[in-house]
């Protein structure tokens, strides 16, 4: 259309200037001349399928959280729904607007459309193919964020204690997984948009992992070291968040935690680490910055 637009622009500006007859042969000359070689290459790319054209509409209309499937439809379920659950809060407390959740399956789905997977772990959670595994360290060098939960730490504690911790190893080893370390003190996800010192799900009191950050003193006068200058890759833990983000469709919870009102507070935390994971991701180490400091001291009466 621009193409016509312009050449009868041109006709008419031809026509003005009495050139019209030796004009317009050039230009019909012109319109006809073959297309050059590399808009034939480009063209030449095969065309996406409608499934996957679908797919990529659905996941980059807006926000999307993304949740890897395990292989077992129940804990599936309750990943989408605690997904929902926490798009939920973010749409009532931030300014982030998730859509509906999608499940992800890594054999065959783009990856670099979710700023966060979400990957609950079972026993018998598939090991991915080679192929599968070069989309997920692809992923994760560029700038994507993989949230491990094998949701076994009301039993032992994630580790090689559980078959979820044996599984978790397994499907761990071919990834390109930066060193880790328990979330320390002064990391940027404790602050990123809650002040929290714990991350429990529907579990508490277990530690939560996430890339080691470099061995570095803090600068006199300044309360939190400047810790891991990108997102943190992955998440690794046990503590079930999924169970405690899900909510109904009016959107009341629906997996007890804990009990009584000291549930209700934990799972509040809960929401809260589910906040802080989702603006770490989008924002990265915006509340690294020693601007904040003021804010943030005066926050934790300081």
């Amino acid at each position: 259309l621009a193409v016509t637009l312009m050449a009868l622009d041109a006709l008419a500006s031809l026509a003005v200037g009495g050139r019209l007859r030796a004009g317009a042969a050039l230009l019909l000359a012109a319109l006809l001349l073959p297309p050059m070689p590399g808009a034939q290459a480009q063209s030449a790319e095969p065309p996406m399928s409608a499934q996957d054209e679908a797919f990529a509409q659905a996941a980059t209309g807006s926000v999307v959280l993304g949740h890897i499937l395990s292989g077992d439809a129940q804990v599936d379920e309750v990943a989408r729904q605690g997904l929902e659950g926490l798009g939920r809060t973010l749409w009532q407390r931030t300014s982030v607007e998730p859509a509906a959740p999608m499940a992800v399956d890594p054999e065959t789905d783009e990856l670099a459309f979710f700023p966060l997977l979400y990957w609950p772990i079972t026993a018998q959670t598939p090991i991915p193919s080679g192929a599968a595994y070069d989309k997920l360290n692809a992923y994760l060098r560029g700038g994507g964020m993989i949230v491990f939960d094998t949701r076994d730490a009301g039993i032992a504690g994630f580790g090689t204690t559980t078959p979820e911790g044996r599984r978790l190893q397994a499907i761990a080893r071919p990834l390109d997984v930066p060193p880790l370390s328990p979330v320390p003190e002064d990391h940027v996800l404790t602050r990123t948009f809650y002040l929290l010192q714990d991350f429990p799900g529907r579990h508490a009191g277990r530690a939560v992992w996430v890339e080691a950050a470099p061995e570095e003193e803090p600068t006199p006068g300044m309360p939190f070291r400047n810790l891991n200058d990108n997102v943190t890759p992955v998440v690794i833990g046990g503590n079930d968040w999924a169970s405690a983000w899900a909510m109904n469709p009016v959107g009341m919870p629906l997996y007890p935690v804990g009990r009584g009102m000291a549930g209700e507070r934990q799972r509040e935390m809960a929401y809260r680490f589910g906040v802080n994971l989702v603006m770490h991701v989008l924002t990265g180490n915006y509340k690294s910055d020693q601007v904040h400091v003021p804010a943030l001291l005066e926050r934790l009466g300081q």
